[in-house]
């Protein structure tokens, strides 16, 4: 009962923080790490002492494999020797930098215990990294090696830890370490392979979307398993197997399931991710207490811990700039990667916020280790100082730097000219399939919705001539209402009782799926912002060699006002100047212009839009 109670309370406290957080723009992480200090000090609020095994075991491989499903396999590439700077070079570099000037702090304290310190706090967290770095809206390629570094670091940092501890009960050679890397990375990396294709493979011929689902939340733990016991890293081979799963999945055959997957392991992660945070506050007067008997002292093991903080965040940047620009010295590696500006460096220094395997893994330490309870306290230090200092003050140093993150109104000109690619190859394959024997209207109808679906990207560029919204947004409002009275009549003839239960679920699970797709029309805000010229189809000759006419004071679409029909955006022939209006219009008179003319390239002449478009090459530029 008392086990029930607390799960109760525990996600109860994660919604509510995360809520809190969102409402008022405060980081959640950072919110619920103070929310579980102040629980940890109240007297009602029971001791929780965290076990290492369940973070290790229990919780690391799922948080990983849905951190890893939502990495692109491309960017960890491209990427791969930041990554790997980061995620091995610096966790040993951090170790043993950070052992030593805790044995010099704590002479008392054997060597090999303060490097398993430092192989403790040498990793960021993944969590905690990845949270706070899509929160603050940074680069993507930042937020990629973020991402990466935070995914494989664990896995140097668990090698180094029982190379400390293993020499702490004796004798431990160069040799024996290098071995133990060798196979925790080689036998993570085919322990990974493998379950990911066996995993895959059980996917392709479960139709079943439980089992499929089910399937999917196993990975994690059928991937971890298998490598720890043959001493590999479990770490790694999560990752790898959720890159390639994350790769693979949106190829695989069942919609159904691939739906089901991300809604269940995005509720996976949020309750995981959060509860993490909430899990390190609530250890801190636990911790605090168990030094305050040691024979160090109060007062030098504070100032220690202190110290060490400081050593964590100085040894980071010591090692990041030089790991930056340094092989960038080889022409090589500067033809093909040019070197970032110096804010990129200065932010992934910055960003270094370690997290709940942090004290995980201290807490594995051996309880016969003299002074096990100092290191444990220097780990929490560490723990809540990088979250406090840098999570707290990275947003500020973001915008001083003024570093600019993903830009939306350049996300909506690729997603727009996306959809009308993906578009244009539905209606090119509707053409292959249709037969004399079609009936015109359904073909007429799978044009017409596939096209809409389109046209809804283009809207969302611009802002429209009245305000009305445009023909998606109320569309998607008046089929909302629609929907709103078929389940009301759904749900009053059910107490009727005069429909089976089952036949009655069906038809309201079908209502439910359409109107999740209209409120993600709906929840899409107007992308507004100075101009842009987005390139992600490339260039074209007719893009390149079109003259750039004064756009008009007051311009209005005449063949609009000819006709009698609404506009909804307006475009601009390149060639002749000509004001046409957009293709969510009824009229559709820009691309009306193009199939009389020929003109091949048009420009936005919304307020801050200067996209251009092709219509020979269907290419954005």
């Amino acid at each position: 009962m008392d086990v029930a109670l607390g799960l109760l309370v525990l996600v109860a406290v994660v919604c509510a923080g995360s809520a809190l957080g969102r409402k008022i723009n405060v980081s959640v992480p950072l919110l619920l790490v103070l929310a579980g200090v102040v629980g940890s000090f109240l007297p009602f609020v029971p001791r929780i002492e965290l076990n290492p095994e369940l973070v290790l075991v229990g919780l690391l491989p799922p948080l990983l494999y849905a951190a890893a499903l939502r990495t692109s396999l491309f960017d960890f590439g491209s990427n791969r020797r930041a990554i790997a700077l980061l995620s091995v070079g610096y966790v040993i570099f951090g170790t043993i930098s950070v052992g030593l000037v805790v044995h010099w702090l704590f002479p008392e304290i054997p060597l090999a215990a303060a490097i398993a310190l430092g192989a403790v706090v040498a990793p960021p967290d993944a969590v905690a990294a990845t949270a706070i770095a899509r929160k603050v809206g940074m680069p993507r390629r930042i937020v990629s090696i973020l991402e990466g570094e935070s995914l494989v670091n664990d896995a140097t940092a668990l090698v180094c830890l029982r190379a400390a501890v293993a020499a702490l009960s004796g004798t431990v050679s160069a040799a024996e370490i290098a071995g133990d890397f060798i196979l925790a990375a080689g036998g993570g990396l085919v322990v990974g392979l493998a379950a990911a294709y066996v995993l895959t493979q059980l996917r392709l011929r479960i139709r079943n979307v439980a089992i499929n689902t089910s399937t999917s939340l196993m990975a994690p733990f059928v991937a971890y398993l298998p490598a720890e016991a043959i001493h590999a890293s479990g770490v790694l081979a999560v990752v790898v197997t959720g890159l390639i799963m994350g790769t693979k999945a949106p190829s695989m055959p069942n919609g159904a399931a691939r739906v089901s997957q991300r809604s269940n392991w995005d509720t996976v992660q949020f309750l995981l991710e959060n509860s993490v945070f909430l899990l390190i506050g609530l250890q801190v007067r636990t911790i605090i207490d168990g030094v305050q008997d040691d024979s160090l002292g109060s007062a030098r093991i504070w100032a220690g811990c202190a110290v060490i903080l400081l050593a964590v965040l100085v040894l980071r940047p010591v090692w990041v700039f030089p790991a930056t620009y340094l092989p960038r010295l080889i022409p090589a590696v500067a033809r093909t990667d040019p070197a970032p500006p110096w804010q990129f460096p200065a932010i992934i220094s910055w960003a270094g916020m370690r997290g709940v395997v942090t004290l995980a893994a201290v807490l594995t330490l051996p309880e016969a280790l003299e002074h096990r309870s100092v290191l444990i306290l220097a780990a929490l230090v560490v723990v809540a100082g990088t979250l406090a200092a840098q999570g707290f003050s990275l947003p500020a140093l973001v915008r001083f730097l003024r570093v600019q993150g993903p830009d939306q109104r350049e996300d909506a000109l690729s997603q727009a000219s996306l959809m009308q690619q993906a578009t244009a190859a539905g209606v090119e394959k509707l053409h292959e399939l249709r037969t004399e024997d079609d009936p015109p209207e359904v073909v007429a109808m799978l044009k017409r919705r596939t096209q809409e679906r389109g046209l809804a990207a283009w809207e969302r560029l611009g802002r429209p001539t009245s305000e009305t919204a445009t023909p998606s947004q109320r569309y998607a409002q008046l089929r909302l209402a629609m929907l709103e009275a078929e389940r009301a009549k759904v749900l009053d003839l059910r107490r009727g009782g005069e429909y089976a239960h089952e036949v009655l679920s069906e038809v309201l699970e079908r209502l439910d799926v359409e109107e999740s797709m209209l409120d993600a029309t709906l929840d899409e805000q107007d992308v507004t912002g100075s101009a842009r010229t987005a390139r992600p189809g490339g260039g074209c000759d007719h893009l390149e060699s079109a003259p750039d006419p004064a756009v008009p004071r007051n311009p209005y679409c005449e063949a609009c006002v000819r006709e009698g029909t609404p506009t909804v955006h307006l475009r601009m022939c390149l060639e002749c100047g000509n004001v046409g209006c957009c293709d969510s219009s009824p009229g559709t008179h820009a691309s009306r212009h193009f199939e009389e003319t020929g003109h091949p390239a048009m420009r936005s002449i919304e307020p801050g839009e200067g996209w251009r478009w092709c219509y020979v090459d269907d290419l954005l530029g």
